[in-house]
């Protein structure tokens, strides 16, 4: 999926493009999901791709949305030096969004931590 800079600034907030396509962060504690407990499938802000089940959402307690597993086939990793460290960023498979990044310290049964900006997701909830 390939769209203009102008096209994305047309469809996201100042901050969702910045966190999205510029590969931002938001601080912790201050985006939406960050403590959401609702239950739905979290969507790519750009494209709609679903990326994760509320069902792997966990409290991590890093300020951001934390999930032990994506859907197959959502993410993309690719290695971060940005911070003088190596890091695994995610993106999404789809539309190649910035997601947030990838830990091994996570939760069984993965032992993963996707640490996600919310300005990256999209909950569409489930009612029922």
């Amino acid at each position: 999926m390939k769209k203009s800079d102008e096209e994305w600034r047309a469809q996201l907030t100042p901050d969702q493009f910045r966190i999205a396509r510029q590969g931002g962060t938001e601080r912790a504690f201050t985006g939406a999901y960050w403590d959401t407990k609702d239950k739905g499938v979290y969507r790519c802000i750009c494209c709609g791709s679903e990326l994760f089940s509320s069902e792997t959402k966990y409290n991590s307690g890093s300020g951001w949305p934390s999930f032990w597993a994506s859907y197959d086939g959502s993410i993309r990793y690719e290695d971060d030096y940005r911070l003088l460290v190596h890091r695994t960023e995610i993106r999404c498979a789809t539309c190649d969004a910035h997601l947030g990044h990838v830990f091994d310290d996570g939760p069984e049964p993965s032992g993963k931590r996707y640490c996600v900006n919310s300005a990256s997701l999209n909950l569409v909830r489930d009612d029922s």
